[in-house]
């Protein structure tokens, strides 16, 4: 079984200065930009997806969050994909509504709100949001205040990235055809200043859109195009034909 020590130590032994130098510039590391400070090994994504499989899942809880702490971003990003494989092994059918695999669950959910802040880029979000918090709200139990008052937390905070995870956990309940939860965290963060932030609303919309109801998502454009970063509105209607998109965009 390998420690966070051991993940650490192969994850550096393999930097790749040149796709580190890509990659700062890529998540925008530079002075003023919101990626400032973030550090980089170099690592590709698959790459740190097999080290994440030779971790194996049995990989202890109480170690990920050395991996969470660490300065690299691809060693965080490893620790919150073990987490998202984790509750992704206690949430299948069989366990979901299993005592055991919800206190599992839950031991999972409160370790990644309380390393949320470490989730510092759009990449790292993005890939353990669905899979975790996303998943959560589609499980049991169904408490449904609990669980809006887990996102409304997150969409209330001042971290930039916390509000990136109560709009994009939300992939996952578009993929059920749910599209409750985006319609509420869309409207909270429709006036957010952050283009981050544009992008994750309409990419969420837009989703609405394919996977559960084109009507859904006009109706929304209806009401809120006119006052909509067009970034945003952008990313919503990338799926319309183009003479309606053209028409959305006019508004």
């Amino acid at each position: 079984m390998m420690t966070a020590k051991e993940i650490i130590a192969y994850m550096e032994s393999l930097q790749d200065e040149k796709q580190r130098e890509n990659l700062m510039r890529f998540f925008k590391t530079a002075p003023g930009e919101y990626g400032y400070g973030d550090e980089f090994l170099g690592l590709k994504v698959p790459q740190t997806r097999e080290v994440v499989k030779a971790a194996g899942t049995d990989f202890p809880l109480d170690e990920v969050p050395e991996l969470l702490m660490s300065k690299w971003h691809e060693v965080r990003l490893c620790g919150l994909l073990i987490l998202v494989a984790e509750f992704e092994k206690q949430a299948t059918k069989r366990l979901e509504k299993d005592a055991g695999a919800i206190r599992k669950r839950d031991e999972i959910l409160t370790m990644y709100l309380q390393y949320a802040e470490r989730a510092n880029n759009w990449d790292q979000v993005d890939l353990s949001a669905p899979g975790i918090l996303g998943h959560w709200l589609m499980l049991p139990p169904g408490d449904t205040d609990n669980k809006l008052k887990v996102l409304d937390e997150l969409a209330a905070s001042d971290c930039l990235w916390k509000q990136r995870i109560s709009m994009v956990c939300t992939l996952r309940t578009l993929q059920a055809c749910d599209a409750s939860w985006c319609l509420r965290y869309a409207e909270i963060h429709l006036h957010h200043p952050h283009d981050l932030m544009h992008k994750a609303v309409g990419w969420m919309l837009r989703e609405m859109g394919k996977r559960c109801s084109m009507d859904l998502l006009r109706d929304f454009l209806h009401q809120h195009a006119h006052e909509m970063p067009r970034t945003m509105l952008r990313y919503a209607i990338e799926k319309m034909p183009e003479p309606e998109r053209k028409g959305w965009m006019n508004v």
